[in-house]
């Protein structure tokens, strides 16, 4: 009987089945600091228990961020520990408040996998749920990932690609039902702008830059226990086509939202993922700039404080967004392709206080 775990490569997983991920995870005050010192997060709903309280929570929240890596860290070792690269998210909800002393579990459904034509590998799509010791859901989302096959020479006939959630409608839109904005203050968390303030095409530039060391963006995944290989093992990904070990694209995406609090500094949390995409690969030494583009705005039922700005977050390597005209997508043999420049394109809803509450 083998002890040991190889990971499930393309021909284990089977449609319908469901992947109950070991390991819960009580967060602490001591991994929302770590997180702080890893991505430079400034947002004060989740730095001061004050402001919290003022708010209505009964204490500070652990970062939506910080929630969907630990979430997102459990699935690793049963989804991708074989993975080549994760694709991409879509239905992204962000359900209940997460405080620290809260244990998280995950819960996996498979939905649908596709063998690629080179039959080396495949795509599977999954639905995941987190939740907290109460059962109560907190967070759930789609994704779909490219995953080594056994057995390359025999192939699999699966063809299995199911429909995913083009976004996340406003009214599908989870507000914490404690939040109270009656005594909301100006000064906590700076800046100026509110949501009658953000207009529908504008980009914002957030100006700041982080270039990502090694052993930084290691000790954050580690801190997810997200244990792919791919981030960690330099002997296997010196063979691949990179050569040298990838970034977790889920830390780009938390290093860009740190970013995006310069020019978006009262927004109070993530809502959803309408969807996103790891556009290029990143890798140690990257410097990532990032702007966002506001697609629209909504309210939220029920809430006159409060309102939903759809934005599109775009992380950009070593090149600041002012100064190259902000690239997205480029033609390339008759098609539109990411610039090379291009790490993220994240489609999401915030939630931001009204000015005139």
């Amino acid at each position: 009987m083998a002890k040991t775990n190889p990971g499930n490569f393309f021909e284990d997983f089977e449609v319908g089945a469901e992947l109950v991920h070991a390991v819960p995870r009580t967060i602490t005050e001591g991994e929302a600091a770590l997180y702080i010192g890893l991505t430079g997060s400034r947002y004060p709903l989740h730095c001061s228990a004050e402001f919290a309280r003022s708010l209505g929570h009964p204490r500070e929240t652990i970062n939506d961020m910080l929630t969907f890596h630990i979430v997102f860290g459990k699935t690793v070792n049963d989804v991708s520990l074989n993975a080549v690269a994760n694709l991409g998210y879509a239905g992204v909800r962000f359900l209940a408040p997460v405080y620290p002393g809260d244990t998280m579990r995950s819960v996996s459904k498979v939905i649908g996998k596709k063998e690629n034509s080179n039959g080396k590998t495949g795509v599977v799509w999954v639905k995941t749920v987190g939740t907290n010791q109460r059962g109560e859901a907190v967070l759930e989302f789609y994704r779909w990932v490219m995953v080594h096959k056994r057995d390359p020479s025999t192939p699999t006939g699966a063809a299995d690609r199911p429909p995913m959630p083009k976004e996340v409608a406003p009214a599908d839109l989870v507000v914490p039902a404690n939040l109270d904005l009656s005594r909301y203050e100006d000064w906590p968390a700076g800046g100026s702008a509110y949501f009658e303030d953000y207009e529908r095409g504008e980009k914002i530039d957030h100006v700041d830059g982080m270039t990502i060391e090694e052993a930084e963006h290691a000790i954050a995944t580690r801190l997810y226990q997200n244990t792919a290989k791919v981030h960690f093992d330099a002997v296997q990904t010196k063979d691949t086509r990179f050569g040298r070990r990838l970034m977790y694209g889920g830390h780009v995406i938390s290093i860009a939202r740190s970013l995006s609090f310069n020019g978006m500094e009262k927004v109070l949390g993530i809502l959803a993922w309408n969807g996103g995409a790891h556009a290029n690969p990143t890798f140690a030494g990257d410097t990532i700039y990032a702007y966002s583009e506001i697609l629209d705005k909504a309210d939220i039922p029920g809430r006159t404080d409060c309102g939903a700005l759809r934005v599109r977050l775009v992380g950009l390597r070593d090149v600041r967004p002012t100064e190259s005209g902000f690239p997205l997508k480029v033609s390339k043999e008759g098609r539109d392709v990411y610039h090379e420049d291009v790490l993220l394109d994240l489609d999401y809803w915030l939630l931001v206080p009204r000015r005139n509450r």
